[in-house]
Parts: C-alpha cells; structure tokens; sequence
C-alpha cells in the first residue's frame, strides 16, 4: 500500500511540475532566462539587463509593433 502511494504522489508532482513549466511557458515568464542563457552563449562579455530592463524593453517593442494591434491607426 506505502508503494502505491508513494508512486501516486510521485505521478502528482511530476504531473504539477509539467504544468507548472506549461503555465510558465505560456505566460512568457521563462522569456527572461532564455534571453540570459542565449546572451551568454553568444557573448559572454556582453552586461546581461536586470529582469526589470529586459521586461520594459520587451514592452517597448511589443507596443511599437504595429502588427500586434496597440497602435491607434
């Protein structure tokens, strides 16, 4: 009985992991660290932005991309 337990919780928190990653994934919340882990590969010099910089930036250009439907024309 303690094993088939033990594999129900196991299911449940890989089952809550998988959705935690699809929800994150979703929201666009793993964008910050995609764009970290590809500055560094690319230019290990370069100053990574803080995760406030990186999201006003990624804001600017959403808002000026006239096929994302925000501007008033």
């Amino acid at each position: 009985m303690t094993a088939v337990l033990t594999t129900g919780v196991a299911a449940g928190r890989k089952a809550a992991s998988r959705v935690w990653w699809y929800v994150r994934e979703l929201t666009g919340e793993t964008a910050y660290e995609r764009y970290v882990e590809h500055l560094r590969k690319h230019d290990p010099a370069a100053e990574v932005p803080s995760r406030r910089e990186f999201e006003r930036q990624r804001t600017d250009a959403r808002e000026a991309d006239p096929r994302e439907g925000n501007c008033c024309c």
